[in-house]
This record gives C-alpha cells, sequence and structure tokens, in this order.
C-alpha cells in the first residue's frame, strides 16, 4: 500500500554542479539516504535478464510515490515493446523511464503520445566507437542520453550494473557530438570520478555498485562518492 504522503528525507546534502543519480534504490529507506545526501534523482530497477538491483514493480510506485518534489524518478526498464513499457510506467508512477535495451521502432513516439510528461532516456552501451553511431540515432528523439558499461549481444544481455569503467575517450566524444544531456555510467567510484568528470564533462553522474557494500546502499561510501564529485568540481 502507498503511503499516504511523501515521508521526511531532511536536510539535502551538498548542492552538486553535475546531476548526481543514484541507482539500484531498493526501499524507501534507500530513497531517504540518497536525497539527503544530495542525489538530484534515484533509479528503480524493474525485472531484467542480469545485474543487480530489480526489485517487484509494486515497491517501485512505493518508492516513487513518497521521493519529494525536485527529485526525479527513473523507472529503468528492459522492455522493447511500447506498449509494455507504457503499462509498466502507468503501473509505477515513475517520471523519467530509463530504456536499457534497444526499443521497437515508434517507441519513443508512443510514449510521447501516450504520456507526454515523462521523460526519455537512452541508455548507450559503450563497446566501441559504434557507440557514436547508436547516440546519434537516439538523439532527436530522447530528452538524454546514458553511458553504461553494459554487454546487450551476450548470451545473457548485461544492460547494468556492472560495475566496470568503459572507455572514457569514446564517451567524451559522444558528449562533444551530441546535444542532449549525457549521462555517465559504469563503474565510477570515489577513486575514479574526479578522473571521469575532467575526461567526459558529462551533464550528470549515475552510480550504483560503487557507494554499496554486500549488496546494501552505504551513507558513508556515498557521502565520499559526493565529496569527490564536489571536489573535482572545483
Amino acid at each position: 500500500m502507498l503511503a499516504a504522503r511523501p515521508v521526511s528525507y531532511g536536510k539535502i546534502g551538498m548542492r552538486l554542479s553535475v546531476r548526481l543519480k543514484v541507482c539500484c534504490i531498493s526501499s524507501v529507506d534507500e530513497a531517504r539516504i540518497a536525497v539527503a545526501a544530495g542525489a538530484h534523482a534515484i533509479g528503480l530497477v524493474s525485472a531484467m535478464p542480469s545485474g543487480p538491483g530489480p526489485i517487484p514493480e509494486e515497491l517501485i510506485a512505493e518508492i516513487a510515490h513518497v521521493v519529494p518534489p525536485g527529485v526525479d524518478t527513473f523507472l529503468l526498464t528492459c522492455r522493447s515493446d511500447a506498449a509494455e513499457i507504457i503499462d509498466q510506467l502507468r503501473r509505477t508512477r515513475c517520471r523519467t523511464v530509463q530504456l536499457v535495451d534497444t526499443v521497437e521502432p515508434g517507441t519513443y513516439a508512443a510514449i510521447r503520445r501516450e504520456l507526454p510528461n515523462v521523460k526519455i532516456v537512452q541508455v548507450i552501451h559503450v563497446q566501441d566507437r559504434g557507440a557514436l553511431a547508436e547516440a546519434r540515432g537516439a538523439e532527436p528523439s530522447v530528452d538524454a542520453i546514458l553511458l553504461d558499461s553494459g554487454r546487450p549481444n551476450a548470451a545473457v544481455k548485461e544492460l547494468g550494473g556492472t560495475g566496470r569503467t568503459h572507455d572514457w575517450s569514446v564517451s567524451a566524444s559522444l558528449v562533444q557530438s551530441v546535444r542532449v544531456p549525457v549521462y555517465l555510467a559504469g563503474g565510477l567510484r570515489e577513486e575514479n570520478v574526479g578522473t571521469a568528470m575532467r575526461t567526459v564533462r558529462p551533464f550528470g553522474l549515475d552510480l550504483c555498485s560503487g557507494v554499496r557494500t554486500n549488496g546494501q546502499l552505504d551513507p558513508e561510501k556515498l557521502r565520499r562518492f559526493v565529496r569527490a564529485v564536489a571536489e573535482a568540481a572545483g
């Protein structure tokens, strides 16, 4: 059952010049930790073929319902059919959809038509420089692009949460070649986020495994990550 009103999240953390999305949120308590640390958005993972973080759609809806105004809610979906994605969004009431795999022709237009207030973020898995062409193809139809390190062509698809980095020089070229905002994901940690920011210059950062301990969101790791981001941003 949904909460009657938004929970209290307390004082918001550091204000960052780069957007920060904390993904793989699995509970209201984890959402509270992320928002208090300064997250601009949280990622809620629906059923996936592999990787960490999937939670039932009922829990996604519950968390999305209590996230405070000003913090975006991303539904991560591996669905490729427009009708199925739209149904998911209606059930969960997330404000942004993150498409972690390629989608069928007409999907972007169908989402725009049925849910005009929902923002669309397309994930591009940076395996080689072919990612640039993929990003340019999606650019006219989406609100943002997110660069990750999955392997969508693997025998069991990897569509996120791998903990691996990718070739940031490709990501940097991609940021320069498209006009929509670009988020950077894939193996970001306190130790490497400064280099990632200086190399890629993304609009936003997306993190999951780098701020977790034994699968749980670690408040201290998240605080250190946010501090490293703030220092890198100057």
